[in-house]
Formats: structure tokens, sequence, C-alpha cells
């Protein structure tokens, strides 16, 4: 099997022979070229691991021909080839792009050396790089969007607690994200190409939830027909997600803490323990400590995977957040539906921003898909967002008369919920505006100087809002 495709240029038909020889016989797979011009034909038709030129070619010179190549190819790696007295020259292609250079006469091991660090170094490359391609998939615009300085911190938490085997507790209210963030901290950690197994505890009743967990044997009990792995089995070597651990049975609790410390479990109905290695990132949306005061919730539990908090803030906190997600959600529900929806009248957009957003992402994905479905215009209008879902600003402004107005906002005191008014207007404008003070003061009418004091007077910098290829939320 060949160790690497190699291209290799020189005039000297003697020389460029010479070392074709050496390669093949050291298992590369080598195409020889005298000519410039056809050097970059065979580039262009072939698959190269790695190219070798000659500084001195008949017709220009070998850094000339690296750069075309790296224009067909710039990841394929270049070695030069030079005599003693263009050491210079060679210095100066490497500071344009060449991996390294060879000075002649040379040894073949030195040739082959050479080589073998090239083809590493481009492996190494590619791997970087589709690791790159793989945080950028999972974690950019695709599926987890950030701009609030809320948002980041989150992510700044998941970076740096990924590699570790900690037991994490991720706590958000329904729509956060919570699952998603679980997947993240998933990818990101040394157990990424194992399994990620995820399970919400309150789907199930108790009676299957032990068995979905732990796994059972053949007549454990009725119905039991075959033995079945659990998923903490299924989850060996990987991370197992438990949703809403806040429903889990006391019964099940108990079992759950046993695993935990002793990392090993028994399928019901067995008597042989199967021990696992399985990192536990459990969820909720309920308030943990106080179903400990309760008795629902065993304390020892709680402490042993309330190791590593995360708290996922709801939607209202981060609103800074709501315009990147509506173009990405936009843009995902057009490309679904075949839909040629360019964008969202400021309108609409006004009418989202000034929502307090109970069910968070979810919600504000379910809003925009529906949106997206309804429209037959390039533009989504207002007549398509919230429908029966009418905020109390929005009453106030246009009359509406909805029992929904006498929400909780309208018995907030007037300073209250007039500031609450003032901090989502701002987030709107520099939302629209990415972050540019000078357009959206204009925008608010106001002088630079007068809306800077307003941007302090709520806790806000402008800089959150400019447009970033950051990562951060998106539903589970």
């Amino acid at each position: 099997m060949s160790l690497g495709k190699i291209l290799i240029v020189d005039d000297d038909a003697n020389l460029l022979e010479l070392i074709k020889m050496r390669l093949e016989s050291a298992d590369y797979e080598v195409t020889a070229a005298r000519e410039e011009d056809n050097a970059v034909v065979e580039l262009k038709a072939g698959n190269f691991d790695l190219c070798i030129v000659d500084l001195m070619l008949a017709n220009r010179d070998g850094i000339t021909l690296m750069e075309e190549f790296r224009a067909v190819n710039p990841e394929v790696p270049t070695i030069i080839l030079t005599a003693h007295g263009s050491i210079q020259n060679a210095v100066e292609a490497m500071r344009r792009g060449a991996y390294s250079y060879l000075t002649k006469p040379f040894e073949p091991g030195d040739l082959l050396l050479q080589i073998e660090r090239a083809l590493e170094n481009r492996k190494l490359n590619s791997e970087i790089k589709r690791l790159k391609g793989l945080l950028h998939e999972q974690f950019d615009f695709a599926n987890i969007i950030a701009r609030s300085a809320k948002m980041r911190s989150v992510l700044d938490v998941v970076m740096r607690i990924a590699r570790l085997d900690s037991t994490v507790h991720i706590h958000g209210e329904s729509g956060t994200g919570k699952e998603l963030i679980a997947k993240a901290i998933h990818l990101a950690s040394d157990r990424k190409d194992k399994p990620f197994i995820a399970l919400n505890c309150a789907a199930l009743p108790e009676t299957l939830l032990e068995s979905e967990l732990f796994g059972h044997e053949k007549g454990a009990f009725t119905g039991a027909v075959k033995s079945t792995r659990g998923l903490f089995t299924q989850a060996h070597g990987g991370t197992l997600f438990l949703d809403e651990i806040g429903d889990m049975p006391l019964s099940t609790q108990s079992k759950l803490l046993r695993v935990l410390q002793e990392r090993q479990f028994y399928p019901v109905g067995s008597e042989i323990p199967i021990e696992v290695d399985v990192r536990v990132i459990a969820a909720t949306n309920k308030d943990l400590e106080e179903l400990v005061k309760k008795g629902t919730f065993r304390d020892d539990l709680f402490y042993r995977i309330h190791v590593i908090p995360i708290y996922l803030p709801p939607l209202r906190d981060h609103k800074e957040d709501i315009v990147p997600l509506v173009e990405h959600f936009l843009k995902k529900c057009s490309q679904q539906m075949k839909k040629d929806v360019k964008g969202i009248t400021p309108e609409a957009l006004r009418k989202l921003m000034l929502h307090d957003w109970p069910g968070n992402v979810r919600e504000l994905e379910n809003t925009i898909e529906y949106s997206v479905a309804m429209t037959q215009k390039e533009f989504v209008t207002e007549e398509y967002i919230l429908q029966g879902k009418i905020s109390f600003s929005d009453g106030a402004q246009t009359g509406v008369n909805d029992k929904q107005t006498a929400s909780d906002d309208a018995l907030r005191p007037l300073k209250d919920a007039r500031d609450a008014f003032e901090r989502d207007y701002l987030v709107q404008v520099l939302s629209m505006t990415d972050g540019n003070v000078s357009q959206a003061a204009k925008l608010a009418g106001k002088y630079r100087a007068d809306f800077y004091d307003l941007l302090k007077k709520h806790d806000l910098k402008a800089d959150d809002f400019k447009k970033t290829k950051s990562a951060a939320s998106a539903s589970s």
C-alpha cells in the first residue's frame, strides 16, 4: 500500500529519475514532471499528498510554481530543492508557504525524513481542520447561537469542563437548550467518539424507567421475553444525559446514586453486577434544592450530581440573542420548506422583542416555523407573529383588549414596567443595528451621549450586539 502520492518537478532529467526511483522503492507513488505547465496539469488532475519542487527551473522559479500549486490546492505541502548558494531564496520560499527545503546534494535519508515529517504535518493539519469543522457544525449558527454575554459565559464553562469526567447539573426553564448544551459538552470531550444517550425521566412510569436505565433479564417481570441492555450499558465509554431528573421516583434515585458512587449496577432480575464507565449529565427545569426540602428528591443524590452546575438563562433575560436566532430559524425553515423567505419586517421583529417567551428558544423556533409556513411574501410580517400570544406591551400600543394583557407585567409598579420596556427597546435597536451605537441612537432619537447613559443604566454593552461567529443557544 502506498505511503503517499508525491509530485516531483525538476528540469534535470537524471536527478528527477533518481529521486523517483528512490521514493518508489520506499513505497511512495510518484509522478515526475520536467515542464512546469505539465506539473500544474498533473496537480489539478491528481490527488497528491506532497510536492517536491526545484528552486531553479527552466521557465520560472520554483517559488512561483509553488504559489501556483497553492492556488490549485493550498492543503498540499511543498518541499523546495535548492543549490548551496541559494539558501537565502529557499528561506524566502518557506516564508511564502513552503514546508521546508533541502540543499543539493542531499542524502536519500534526509529526503525521506523531510517527506515523512511533511506528510505527518499535513495529516495533523487535516485532523485539526476536521475537528474545527465539527465544532463549527455543532456549535456555530447551525445549532448554537450566542451573541449575549450571558450565553457566551455558559459556553466558556462548557469548554472549561468538557474534558473532565465530573457530573454536570444543567438547570433551566423548558426550551432553553439543556440537551443542546449537554451534547456540546459531550462533543468537546474525550468521549466524543463514544455514544451520547439521552433519556427523559418524566416520560416513563417508575416500573419502566428502572428497566430502561439498567436493563433486565429474561423473565424478570411480566412481558420480559428477552434480556435487554439498559441505557447505562449502551452509554459505556460515553455520556448519559438524564433530562428532567427532578421527576425521577425516589426508588430509582437510590439506584442511580449507587451507580454514580460505585460505577456498577444490577440489571433488573440479575444478581451479576455490570461495571460501566459513563459520564452523567443531569438536567431539570425544577428547583432540586426545593424538592430536597419537600422530601421528593434525595439530598445525597443532589450533592452527587450537583458537582458542576450550569444555569441556562431564559430567553427573556438575553434578548440580544433573539435577532441572530430569528435569522438562523428563518434560514433553516425556509430551506426545509423550500421557500424563499429573506427576512422579517421591523414591526414583526418588534413584536418578537417585546414578547416574554415563556417557552424560550423552543417557542421562538416554533413561532418562526409557523410564520414561514404561513407567509406568501419574501419578508415575514407581524400578522403571522405570535397569533393569540399578544404581550402586555403589544396590547397597550395596538389597542387590543386581550385577557393576556392582564399579565404579571400589568401589576408591576409603573417605574419597573417603564424600565423593563426601556431596556427591551434598547436591546431591540442595538440588535437591529448590530451594536452600532451611532445608528441605534439615531433610531431612538437620542444624542450619543444620552444613549450611552441609557446603556450604562441598564448594564448593556454595545459590543455584545456586534455580529460574531461565537457559539451558544438553541432549543433542546
